[in-house]
């Protein structure tokens, strides 16, 4: 029989709360995963060895790699910089994505974590087209600057937050008219709205996200996702 307006359906039925859930989240991700973008052996490899860095279960989903994958693509991008490797689950995506004769330069605090990388990018059959760089990602991206290196066309922000605004300052100095610069984590399940929230990584995406606001020459939005990796998003800005 069904429910009157007496007999309220029970909350966990609801259609909001049975769709609304990280479980049906993560069903959505597999489900998409699996018939557009599985992973391969390198893969799966790639992410497992997360576990073995610093930071497990960092690294982005296969529908977000595959993701950055396709935006490298479609903005034929050959030369990427990436902040934040672990274990280059995301590097694997965007060497692939540059093709033969691409480059990619991805920065790593640990040097662990750059060894489990480079591992999963021999395995991968990508270690000729990647070059990792262990140290403070501030210093090594400076050091790229300082070496007047040639403009990158991509640049995927993935590292600690809170240096945010350092990591697009060094990507401004790094790129050109008609690149794209893409950071991870910018949702932080919602706590990005709250200037009061006491945690730096919130500030830090706070303070990035009015720099790019303020730049005159910085196209940009903010995408939230929801999913395996719970609530949260990115920024995609664009260079005029």
């Amino acid at each position: 029989m069904a429910p009157t307006p007496a007999d309220p359906t029970p909350a966990d039925q609801t259609p909001a709360n049975r769709y609304s859930s990280t479980s049906a989240w993560r069903e959505v991700d597999d489900y998409f995963t699996e018939l557009l973008t599985p992973e391969d052996p390198a893969l799966v490899a790639a992410r497992e060895s997360g576990a073995d860095t610093t930071m497990p279960n960092a690294e982005v989903a296969a529908n977000q790699g595959a993701f950055l994958g396709l935006l490298t693509q479609n903005a034929g991008a050959r030369r990427v910089l990436e902040f934040g490797t672990l274990a280059g689950y995301s590097t694997i995506w965007l060497a692939r994505a540059v093709g033969v004769g691409g480059r990619v330069v991805t920065l790593e605090l640990q040097d662990s974590n750059a060894r489990v990388a480079r591992a999963n990018f021999e395995r991968a059959g990508l270690a000729d087209r990647i070059e990792v760089l262990v140290g403070p990602a501030a210093q090594s991206a400076q050091h790229l600057i300082d070496a007047q290196t040639p403009p990158f066309d991509l640049v995927f922000i993935d590292a600690d937050k809170p240096n945010n605004p350092t990591y697009l300052e060094a990507a401004l100095a790094l790129t050109a008219s008609g690149a794209t610069i893409v950071i991870d984590n910018v949702v932080r399940d919602g706590a990005v709205t709250r200037p009061d929230s006491g945690d730096p990584r919130v500030d830090g995406v706070r303070a990035v996200a009015d720099l790019i606001s303020a730049h005159p020459d910085l196209d940009a939005t903010a995408i939230q996702t929801v999913g395996v990796k719970g609530w949260d998003g990115l920024i995609i800005a664009r260079r005029r």
